[in-house]
């Protein structure tokens, strides 16, 4: 799978535009634009995002999403290819995911159950699909859609993403360009 069209699969999946898309299809050449922010991220940051990304895909009869490092990930995108008004949204957004936590339970997101992340994540999307619809185009995105568009591209180009939760063939065969969808089949690796 290409950076293409991994983007436009995360696209489609998030019904809308990817941030940072311009520098994935680049190829993350935005040197000039690296922010002095507290980037890259520490360990403990890093496993606060693979929480966040097991959250929104959770193991089920495949591995999720800390299972293929999302979060290592999102660290070397936001890094490498957000600009620095995305790294800063980015950044703020693991403030607010925590005091989101300890507003609703009176705990860090880190030392709450998965029930109760799922909670505050659904509730944090809710408000993101809302921020979104009424925003400018100069308003920055919303804190969540990064994190959750980041983690939908990490997982689904990962090689324990597009090799067990989506049907994968290493080497293809001749071009079939009709194959009938059986319902419960698994979508197709790019």
């Amino acid at each position: 799978m290409n950076r293409r069209e991994a983007l436009n699969m995360v696209a489609l999946l998030m019904s809308g535009t990817v941030v940072g898309g311009t520098a994935f299809l680049e190829g993350c050449k935005s040197a000039d634009k690296k922010s002095a922010a507290a980037l890259p991220l520490t360990k403990e940051q890093i496993a606060f995002l693979d929480e966040v990304a097991e959250t929104i895909l959770p193991t089920t009869s495949t591995p999720g999403a800390k299972a293929a490092k999302v979060g290592e990930f999102m660290n070397t995108m936001v890094v490498d290819c957000y600009e620095e008004k995305d790294q800063k949204v980015f950044l703020e957004g693991l403030s607010k995911i925590d005091e989101g936590a300890q507003a609703a339970f009176k705990k860090d997101f880190m030392q709450i159950t998965p029930e109760q992340r799922k909670e505050l994540l659904s509730k944090t999307d809710t408000e993101a699909v809302a921020y979104a619809k009424n925003k400018k185009p100069e308003d920055p995105a919303h804190y969540f859609s990064l994190m959750k568009q980041l983690t939908l591209l990490g997982y689904f180009s990962s090689e324990v993403g597009a090799t067990q939760a989506l049907r994968y063939v290493p080497i293809p065969g001749k071009y079939e360009g009709c194959i009938d969808y059986k319902k419960g089949d698994k979508a197709w690796a790019l």
